[in-house]
């Protein structure tokens, strides 16, 4: 089974991401091209009031309601992908010697707290979803999400800088 491990939380990473994708393609309108980047990036009242006039409720489309799943599927979403990004930097780490299997064991550890830091900016999302548009809540939200997305794409551009180096030593072994 620990064999399997990492293939099984790419194919879960991969799935959510088309499942996300698909309940969250409604969210991209003129005023939040990004769908819902749009709202984990508004980082004051303003930004968030804007964010959920966009997506005001018009018959036969609800789009907080989708912005609501969206955000209640990214639960599990992060549970693939931050478990995948820390295998992965695990497994390479294990095959490369001094400062860089260093770097991925550390790395391995952001990829978890990335996973984290995405349950909390849920959370500040789901709060604005509803209704509860502080401005801490917005301030912590779009913070969160920056430390999440800095780990992610630290752990991302390790997994894919790490698995040319092994492939390069297998071509030139």
């Amino acid at each position: 089974m620990k064999k399997y491990l990492l293939l099984i939380f790419l194919l879960g990473t991969l799935l959510m991401m088309l499942v996300m994708e698909k309940t969250g393609a409604s969210l991209k309108t003129t005023a939040t091209p990004l769908g819902i980047l749009n709202l984990e990036f508004a980082n004051n009242t303003t930004k968030i009031t804007t964010v959920l006039n966009a997506w005001a409720p018009t018959p036969p489309a609800d789009n907080i309601e989708a912005a609501i799943n969206n955000t209640y599927y990214d639960f599990l979403f992060l549970f693939f992908y931050a478990f995948f990004l820390f295998f992965a930097c695990k497994k390479i780490a294990s095959a490369i010697n001094g400062f860089l299997a260093n770097a991925g064991n550390i790395i391995a550890v952001m990829a978890l707290l990335a996973g984290f830091f995405d349950v909390l900016e849920n959370t500040g999302m789901l709060l604005s979803l509803n209704g509860h548009t502080a401005g801490g809540i917005a301030f912590l939200t779009t913070f969160f999400s920056v430390i999440k997305w800095c780990f992610v794409i630290v752990a991302v551009l390790y997994v894919l800088t790490g698995a040319l180096i092994l492939a390069y030593r297998k071509l030139k072994n």
